[in-house]
């Protein structure tokens, strides 16, 4: 699929990897629609979207709540008049050990409240999103491709139960849609980032952040651009679908 003139969902496209999304498909022709919870980041990915030249809006829509997925989905069909591809990118973390023990005692465990709001971001926020989408993509007769922001964590890493469990799922979902959604003209797949040059890792202390990188055999973090240039690569490659691209500089070798 060319990028040149396709319409480009990307969720939690206010900041980070998915403001680096934005900008790449716009800088190759495509037009995006943004969806997060916070305007202000959506309009400032907006203005730098539209500085490539490309058209752009701004949709504030919490992705675990189904009713505001399917009108945000449906505004987006309409304005557009066609949808051609979704990246999944919207995510938490609320990290914690399974169970924290001290001399033999457990003192604390992973609650219930953290499971639930990555769960629910993480998947039931992908779920419903691709759902969404995969719908208006049948209905417009266009195709399209649905590509789902996984992670190395998706093997496992400890602290991460609940996001590893949403990671490795999404990447799962994905192979489900190839099979299930070919017939329509729907590809799907999933990218799986290491460590990133993301808000959070950018502002760590020198030390830390050599520690993070030291088990890289690039020795430093990724770059949400090149995350970026993997979705328009998957996009681009109308043979690619059902599998995950890891960008992890080696981490995971």
């Amino acid at each position: 699929m060319q990028i040149q003139g396709k319409t480009i969902a990307i969720t939690g496209g206010g900041r980070g990897i998915g403001r680096a999304l934005a900008l790449e498909f716009a800088a190759r022709g495509g037009d995006v629609e943004l969806v997060d919870l916070n305007q202000a980041d959506l309009d400032a990915t907006k203005q730098l979207c539209e500085a490539e030249g490309a058209a752009a809006r701004t949709y504030v829509c919490n992705v675990t709540n189904e009713e505001q997925v399917i009108a945000t989905m449906d505004a987006i069909a309409r304005d557009f008049g066609r949808l051609d591809v979704l990246v999944n990118n919207a995510g938490i973390v609320k990290d914690g050990l399974l169970l924290k023990v001290k001399d033999g005692q457990v003192v604390g465990k992973m609650g219930l409240d953290q499971w639930n709001a990555v769960i629910g971001v993480n998947l039931t926020g992908v779920f419903l999103c691709g759902r969404e989408a995969a719908e208006r993509m049948v209905k417009l007769g266009n195709g399209g491709v649905i590509i789902n922001i996984s992670s190395i964590s998706a093997d496992g890493n400890v602290g991460q139960t609940n996001y590893t469990a949403t990671k490795s799922g999404v990447a799962a979902m994905a192979v489900v849609w190839a099979k299930e959604l070919a017939r329509f003209g729907i590809r799907a797949g999933a990218i799986a980032p290491g460590y990133c040059a993301t808000d959070i890792l950018s502002g760590m202390t020198p030390e830390t952040l050599a520690k993070v990188t030291a088990p890289v055999p690039l020795k430093r973090l990724g770059e949400p651009q090149e995350i970026a240039q993997t979705a328009a690569f998957i996009v681009e490659n109308d043979f690619f679908t059902g599998r995950t691209i890891y960008v992890d500089g080696g981490l995971r070798i």
